[in-house]
């Protein structure tokens, strides 16, 4: 048995244990060099589209299936035997899928056909497939010679095992901080639901009990910003910060020679394969095509926020000035979220913790779903679940679904006309010290055409305390809404061809769902779907909707540059990377983002050491951080035709779905666009909604 390998649609995740992974991951890299060799065999002369294309995609699904599942758990229920046995299959894995388009004779086999006449008669979306598996192949070396084949190959398994190691170091560092206070004086201003998460955490740890109370923080954000906006002690703030910002930068964990060395190993690649920087070598089949292209885009962008991102921090250091009796100055980094949220208080009569009572997880999903439902014609329905119990055996419960940890619910996608399952997905909100901090989606199943897909959204959010809801902050339920549209761009996908699928698409339209699902959570007619109080059920009032409403856009341009200078940091990297190598990472941001960084009176340390997004992953976001203000211009266009037709307007919802939902990569993304828009996209509605225009 290979449990890891079962087809269960339903995962059985209790049997999913270390002493598996290397006999059933060692069985399915066999099973898969078969299935290549297979398809190697073949006449060219005689092979097919049958035989050659949809035989490599389904050539490696066992092996897909098991590491796709394993790499989840990785992620969300880390721990020693699993960790080090991942790492030992880790090189061989990567070796593998990296010698797949680097195979001579498979290469010889797929291009015949995929040149040849052969593919006459196929049908629009089967050119496509072949067009892009073509051009996978020779964007990973498939044209090179022998001797840089095996340099690709080499530094493609380096790449993988330099990363991991990368993603662990900031695990690591992030569990290996606490901090426990035993005089509830000093936490002043913190929030009734912060004091209350602490002190549960510190129960949980032993640390504290009901006669003998502690208050015991985490570098997890739920746990760690709340110190930031509202604690009054400016000494505690600076001490979360200094932690918060040292993450993977020193000791065991220090990422700083990683860092240099995967930069080193992309531009290598680049180099290769004949690009002169790796940027161009990620985007030259993204929308923006080249870095150089990217890098005008984020750089036009500043030049347009710029003069508002000073004017925030000139305002901001002038009302702590005027709060103090001090003369004006430049804030400390440890001051800014505290200052700008007394601010906010003020200027707006608003405070976030007085909107979470409306904001309960679960109202916040079957909301959503309600949402979902009557734009995009779909159901949802939640299953009951099990988890395994102390002994790592599942209850006995056959109608259950079983899932991975407690806090996990589990959740069926029909459509709403014809019944069929679209998709099942778990959702797992909650933080953990075994979980990656963060937020994503995933796949762990493409269906093929009439077989309902698999996925999962998780995030680390707000916690329940004590046996109370969940009660999140409204940026942890755009959260909430920004996976849900990832999720429902691969449920709701209708492509025939697995590996035109979904969220398959090219990374700098990739966000475009998710980040239009983020607009709903500030519509009246929307919020009144879930956001209820969860005592008494009442809506927001009016009058703290109108609040809600005006602050929107408080400090807009400082959360627009943020993202700005991540991109910048990223691009400049993967651009100019001789230009930095072997620097200092703070000398190195404080170079790139001299014109991007808030003017503050010390010096922020860089956080290339923990920027998760490009140095956990061979690729991941690399050169592609910009994709996030990419998609934001798609979608703050796109979304107006929402305004304008009727925010919840079936019919506006279906065309989203018909266009972009259901589409996958089975058109260019800028005529998907096109579909569903009538035209090219326009920069001035983002520009607009973030009061910038």
């Amino acid at each position: 048995m290979h449990p890891f390998l079962t087809p269960d649609f339903q995962v059985r995740w209790s049997t999913l244990t270390p002493e598996h992974i290397e006999p059933d991951i060692r069985h399915a890299l066999d099973l898969a060099v078969q299935a290549i060799d297979r398809i190697c065999r073949q006449d060219p002369a005689l092979a097919t589209y049958q035989s050659t294309f949809l035989a490599l995609e389904k050539a490696t699904e066992e092996l897909d299936r098991g590491w796709e599942r394993l790499k989840h758990l990785d992620l969300v229920a880390d721990h020693p035997a699993q960790r080090d046995a991942l790492n030992k299959m880790l090189p061989e894995v990567t070796d593998f899928y990296a010698s797949i388009p680097l195979n001579e004779r498979l290469w010889s086999v797929v291009q015949a056909v995929g040149e040849g006449p052969e593919t006459t008669g196929l049908t629009a979306i089967q050119k496509r497939f072949i067009a892009e598996t073509l051009a996978d192949f020779r964007q990973a070396g498939a044209d090179l010679e022998a001797q840089p084949k095996a340099r690709i190959a080499a530094i493609e398994a380096q790449l993988s095992m330099l990363t991991k190691q990368y993603a662990e170091h900031v695990l690591d560092a992030t569990n290996a901080w606490d901090l426990v206070i035993t005089d509830e004086a000093k936490l002043a201003g913190l929030p009734e639901s912060a004091m209350a998460a602490a002190a549960a955490n510190a129960r949980g740890k032993g640390l504290a009990t009901e006669e003998k109370p502690a208050w015991r923080f985490t570098l997890h954000f739920p746990s760690m910003f709340p110190m930031m906006q509202h604690l009054h002690d400016e000494s505690l703030r600076r001490q979360v910060w200094e932690a918060s910002s040292q993450v993977g930068r020193f000791g065991e964990h220090d990422n700083t020679a990683l860092i240099w060395q995967i930069l080193e190993l992309r531009h290598e690649k680049a180099a290769i394969l004949g690009h002169s920087q790796f940027a161009d070598l990620v985007l030259q089949r993204r929308m923006a095509k080249t870095g150089s292209r990217a890098l005008d885009f984020i750089e036009n962008l500043h030049a347009r926020v710029h003069p508002a991102f000073l004017a925030d921090f000139r305002q901001l250091a002038q009302y702590k000035a005027a709060k103090t009796g001090q003369a004006v100055d430049a804030l400390e980094p440890w001051e800014l979220a505290y200052w700008a949220e007394c601010q906010r208080k003020e200027n707006y009569d608003l405070d976030d913790e007085v909107l979470r009572p409306y904001f309960p997880v679960d109202r916040v999903m079957s909301g959503m779903f309600e949402i979902a439902a009557r734009l995009f014609g779909i159901t949802i329905r939640q299953l009951e679940t099990q988890t395994p119990d102390a002994s790592g055996n599942s209850p006995s419960r056959q109608a259950c679904i079983e899932v991975w940890h407690p806090e996990v619910s589990f959740y069926e996608i029909h459509d709403s006309q014809t019944v069929a399952h679209l998709g099942s997905f778990y959702a797992d909100w909650h933080p953990r010290e075994s979980k990656r901090g963060g937020a994503w989606m995933n796949s762990l199943h493409t269906g093929s055409e009439g077989e309902p897909h698999l996925g999962l959204i998780i995030g680390n959010m707000s916690p329940p305390v004590d046996g109370k809801p969940a009660l999140l902050t409204h940026r942890e339920v755009e959260t909430i809404f920004h996976e849900f549209g990832h999720l429902l761009h691969g449920m709701l996908s209708q492509v025939p061809v697995k590996s035109l699928s979904g969220t398959s698409v090219p990374w700098d339209f990739v966000e475009l769902p998710s980040q239009i699902m983020e607009n709903f959570c500030w519509d009246r007619q929307a919020l009144d779907l879930f956001a209820c109080h969860h005592e008494t059920g009442e809506p927001i009032p009016e009058a703290l909707f109108a609040k809600m409403i005006a602050a929107r856009n408080y400090l807009s341009a400082s959360a627009f540059m943020r993202q700005l200078s991540f991109a910048k940091l990223d691009l400049e990297l993967h651009i100019h990377p001789e230009t930095w190598r072997g620097m200092d990472p703070d000398t190195v941001e404080r170079a790139i983002l001299a014109n991007y960084r808030a003017p503050l009176k010390s010096e922020s340390p860089s956080m290339l050491c923990r920027f998760t997004h490009l140095f956990s992953n061979p690729t991941g976001y690399a050169a592609g951080y910009y994709s996030y203000k990419w998609s934001e211009v798609l979608d703050a266009d796109a979304f107006t035709r929402f305004q304008n037709e009727g925010i919840l307007n079936s019919a506006t919802g279906r065309s989203f779905r018909d266009h972009i939902l259901s589409q996958g990569n089975s058109a260019p993304m800028d005529e998907l666009f096109r579909r569903f828009m009538g035209r090219d996209p326009e920069l001035e509605p983002l520009l607009l909604r973030a009061g910038l225009g």
